[in-house]
């Protein structure tokens, strides 16, 4: 099968497009036959191996997952031992590594239904972002009817879904995003934009029930500042943080930890888990008209290279889809 696979870390040029063997599943996996899959940070995070700390869990000199791709949408191509309520044929959406594949073999409880009112580009957009942002809008950020939501970086993949659910959820919600990107944001249900060139949010009079911070551009102290005296401030894995390409969050992180004893503000990190019942939670939601992926374009998976470099350097909005 046509896969995108990376040997060693460093730029887009490390990625390529070649035949590699098709997975096979095991027990209690599902292969699916890939229609459509997208782009995250998740994916130049590896393709650099950034933060340098990370590659103790990553690989030392390489990936252990060598077929990048994260979130996928498309079709039971067979299923392990153990799998009983998934078939072949049957239109499916994920998380697994080796996305960018003609087939992936993810765990069952990472696949799950595909939206029957999207299509498999659409669909594919949703599971890693989608799921990031409902763990930090309702699991740990608990945002509920009334409260106020700030979400930093809402013009990103998981920014314009957590936009979406803080309003799902009942709050009043506040994007920090681009100019470029205050429409879209306030199409998805912003009550308030705020242009993160010309405007602090930290430094403002207004404090927040809950922040969600996507890009780590704030220190520890300056985040706090935006919320009320018993706020939560939820802290993501992903963005520029002051320990770049070696620490990455790992500062913040650290600070927060030694932080969060002594003060009545909730600060938490935002786990990375994935579930079956979180799919279905994103599946009905989309099915309602709750939420919807915000797709910026399209690449073929002979370009997949080249949609991470967009999202890397061109500061991509929403979400980049590859077409398989």
């Amino acid at each position: 099968m046509k896969a995108v696979v990376q040997d060693r870390y460093g730029p887009a040029d490390v990625l390529e497009f070649r035949d590699i063997e098709r997975p096979e599943p095991g027990p209690g996996d599902v292969l699916v036959r890939v229609h459509a899959a997208s782009v995250n940070a998740y994916d130049w995070h590896f393709m650099h191996g950034d933060p340098k700390v990370a590659r103790a869990v990553m690989g030392l000199r390489g990936p252990k997952a060598r077929v990048r791709g994260r979130d996928f949408a498309g079709r039971v191509e067979a299923v392990g031992s153990g799998i009983t309520d998934l078939g072949p044929g049957d239109e499916v959406f994920g998380e697994a590594d080796g996305a960018f594949a003609e087939y992936v073999c993810a765990p069952g409880d990472a696949v799950g239904p595909k939206p029957s009112n999207l299509t498999f580009e659409q669909a594919a957009a949703i599971p890693l972002a989608g799921n990031t942002a409902l763990i930090g809008v309702r699991d740990v950020g608990g945002v509920r009817e009334g409260q106020t939501l700030l979400v930093n970086g809402a013009s990103g993949g998981v920014g314009t879904f957590a936009v979406q659910l803080g309003k799902a959820y009942g709050a009043e919600v506040t994007a920090v995003c681009s100019a470029r990107n205050a429409d879209m944001a306030r199409s998805l249900g912003a009550d308030h934009v705020i242009d993160y060139a010309r405007e602090d949010f930290t430094r403002a009079n207004r404090r927040y029930d809950v922040v969600l911070d996507l890009v780590g551009n704030h220190s520890l102290r300056a985040f706090r500042r935006a919320l009320t005296p018993t706020g939560t401030l939820v802290l993501s894995g992903g963005g520029v943080y002051e320990g770049g390409s070696v620490l990455g969050p790992m500062g913040l992180f650290l600070k927060r930890r030694l932080a969060a004893p002594f003060t009545r503000q909730r600060l938490v990190e935002l786990p990375a888990r994935r579930n079956r019942e979180n799919l279905t939670t994103l599946k009905e939601l989309a099915e309602a008209g709750r939420i919807a992926p915000v797709i910026e374009r399209t690449y073929p998976l002979s370009e997949a290279a080249e949609a991470i470099r967009h999202l890397e350097v061109e500061h991509a909005r929403a979400k980049i889809v590859v077409t398989v």
